[in-house]
């Protein structure tokens, strides 16, 4: 196993062509910082242009909490004119996750608050422990969610339970959470990260060539009328009907044995 720091606050793990993206501010229970931002930012733009990895695990280094969401001291330090440069490199750690090529998996105990539930929301599918405790409570403290909350929480959950949750900033612990869709998978305390590296491992087996391609095409097509939907789906399927990893795919089936992919 390999890593990397990416500033002070976040550290990439290697575990063969599994990314772990950890947020490691444990002091601040995560909170994110412009510093922090920048950094989350810049990891994901390494991962998303590294064709080894086929699947980001975005975990936390705090024992209690996953991520409690944005500086808040350091939001309140800020002049308006500082609040409005900062906000494109808040936005940046968002649309880094969320714009990552390959599956992402968020492993969540704890807090996982604001900006940290909105950095879980950025992925494909969110395995928490059951202590897990989430939420979108910006509006009580005069804000709104601003890491994406807004328009993917309904495309989890429905739009009148989405604002539900938005408009009383109410906390939902791990039980709750998993009936109403906020997570996906549930584990027992502490085993959140290990769950999520598994599943990991499981689809990183598959095509990394594929992996890309079904991504794309269920990100571009959601919210798409059934028809362009399907010209999405045609395209990736054409962008990979031809690639190498389909020929080793089925020569491996016929030949009964494992694919060895060669990724293009």
């Amino acid at each position: 196993m390999s890593e990397e720091r990416f500033g002070e606050f976040v550290l990439v793990r290697r575990h063969g062509h599994v990314a772990e993206l950890v947020l490691d501010r444990p002091k601040a229970m995560n909170a994110v910082s412009t510093e922090m931002a920048r950094s989350i930012a810049a990891a994901c733009t390494a991962l998303g242009a590294d064709r080894d990895v086929r699947v980001v695990v975005l975990t936390s280094s705090h024992e209690r909490a996953f991520c409690v969401g944005a500086d808040l001291k350091e939001r309140n330090s800020l002049t308006d004119a500082e609040l409005v440069r900062q906000r494109p490199v808040a936005r940046g750690a968002y649309t880094g996750v969320l714009e990552l090529p390959v599956p992402t998996i968020a492993a969540v105990h704890g807090f996982a608050l604001g900006g940290g539930f909105e950095l879980a929301l950025s992925c494909d599918v969110i395995v928490a422990d059951r202590t897990a405790v989430v939420g979108l409570p910006e509006v009580s403290v005069g804000v709104i969610p601003g890491g994406g909350g807004t328009q993917l929480l309904p495309r989890r959950v429905g739009a009148a339970r989405a604002a539900e949750l938005i408009f009383t900033a109410r906390r939902v612990e791990a039980e709750e959470a998993r009936e109403l869709g906020l997570v996906d998978h549930l584990v027992a305390e502490g085993r959140d990260r290990e769950e999520a590296l598994e599943l990991a491992a499981r689809m990183a087996a598959n095509s990394p060539v594929g992996l890309r391609a079904a991504k794309r095409a269920l990100r571009l097509g959601h919210g798409l009328d059934l028809r362009a939907g399907l010209e999405v789906e045609d395209a990736a399927w054409r962008a990979v009907a031809f690639s190498g990893d389909r020929k080793e795919g089925v020569a491996a089936f016929n030949e009964k044995r494992k694919p060895q992919w060669p990724g293009e």
